[in-house]
């Protein structure tokens, strides 16, 4: 179980959950890191008392550190104080709830240093799964994943001592806000449409990349990289009411599932307490007014994000990295309102068509697969 954390990300959707769960579980909190959101930063700064707060943006940075002049907590500025984060010393697990690339080289500093990783951050196992994993074991670093389709297959294999005995494992997928769609009617909705999801409450690029389906194209990259599954052993599920997490189908045809309400708190909870299990404040799921359980196919024509994400799994290398980085771009665009919905997966595609992928790759060719991606897509669009 966790006892001192650093939080990267502490600002955002998973980081205010954690600071919510870490106080009620009384650990202690060593660094928080944000953007450029001074205002709570310093609040939780102030609430929590970090030895360390890092603020990526320099200028807002120089704020937060007058702002804190009368704490004895430590001010950083700029990206790589996010490694500095990651690796101080006083903290035993290390939650990166980051959105993007930006999380990638923090998670392998914390890693290098043997550290619990609470994995928000997918894209650190999108673009180098196999390199973060390798880290991993050759460092003793622990990594239990938070995002709840990922915990729900974690707690599923608990027992599971041979990993032989796994047929499939399968990805549950709320649908979104635009579930049951067609592409042409999809021609038609608005950023606003997208950012209303139906059942969790997340940060922007997340939730777009869930109305879009891409979410749950980067969280099969995820599974094969966590589980070291080929893609032919993970297949993604519509299930609209969110209560059953994901599901491990087993060799001898039994299927474990993990159940509960729609909450992150329970999968950050997990994470930060495994193997034990911290009693629980939240409500917990009444089966007795739970709606009927439904279970679908993804519609890959109306939503061509999740079959473009299997594809670049399924070619491994730099595809990955090259998918991540022109679907960040696209979404940016827009939340922008510079592009519309469906030029999403256009624009990612023709991203594809044009960086050329490389095979098992080092940690300076990913980041230069992710930069070319990024270059190619913003060419794109002048």
């Amino acid at each position: 179980m966790a006892k001192t954390i650093s939080i990267l990300g502490s600002t955002g959707s998973i980081g205010r959950q954690t600071l919510d769960v870490a106080e009620k579980l009384h650990l202690n909190v060593a660094a928080l890191t944000a953007h450029r959101s001074t205002e709570e930063l310093e609040r939780q700064a102030r609430r929590f008392c970090p030895r360390l707060a890092v603020l990526t943006d320099e200028s807002a940075a120089r704020d937060l550190a007058l702002r804190l002049a009368d704490t004895p907590v430590k001010v950083l500025g700029g990206p790589a104080a996010l490694e500095e984060a990651a690796r101080i010393p006083q903290a035993d697990t290390v939650v990166t709830a980051v959105v993007g690339m930006v999380g990638l080289q923090p998670t392998l500093a914390a890693i290098r240093e043997g550290k619990r990783i609470a994995l928000a951050n997918k894209e650190t196992l999108v673009c180098a799964g196999e390199l973060v994993m390798a880290e991993a074991e050759r460092w003793g670093a622990e990594i239990v994943p938070v995002d709840s389709e990922h915990s729900a297959i974690f707690q599923c294999l608990q027992g599971c001592r041979d990993r032989g005995e796994i047929k499939r494992l399968i990805l549950t997928c709320s649908g979104g806000p635009f579930y049951g769609k067609s592409r042409r009617e999809l021609q038609k909705v608005t950023r606003a449409d997208a950012l209303c999801h139906p059942n969790w409450s997340m940060g922007a690029k997340i939730t777009i990349d869930s109305a879009s389906l891409m979410n749950k194209g980067l969280e099969v990259i995820e599974a094969m990289r966590l589980y070291r599954l080929p893609l032919s052993q993970i297949s993604v599920v519509i299930h609209r009411q969110s209560i059953v997490h994901s599901l491990v189908e087993f060799r001898d045809g039994a299927v474990l599932a993990q159940l509960g309400t729609p909450d992150m708190r329970l999968p950050i909870r997990y994470a930060l307490t495994f193997p034990a299990r911290a009693e629980s404040q939240e409500e917990p799921l009444d089966l007795l007014s739970c709606p009927p359980l439904t279970f679908a196919p993804p519609d890959l024509e109306a939503f061509p994000c999740l079959s473009l994400a299997m594809e670049a799994a399924e070619e491994g290398g730099t595809a990955c990295a090259v998918l991540n980085a022109a679907n960040e771009e696209a979404v940016g665009l827009f939340l922008q309102d510079q592009i519309d919905f469906l030029e999403i997966p256009e624009l990612v595609a023709r991203v594809r068509e044009t960086v050329k992928s490389i095979p098992a790759a080092s940690l300076p060719e990913i980041l230069e697969a992710d930069a070319a991606a990024r270059a190619a897509l913003r060419a794109l669009k002048r």
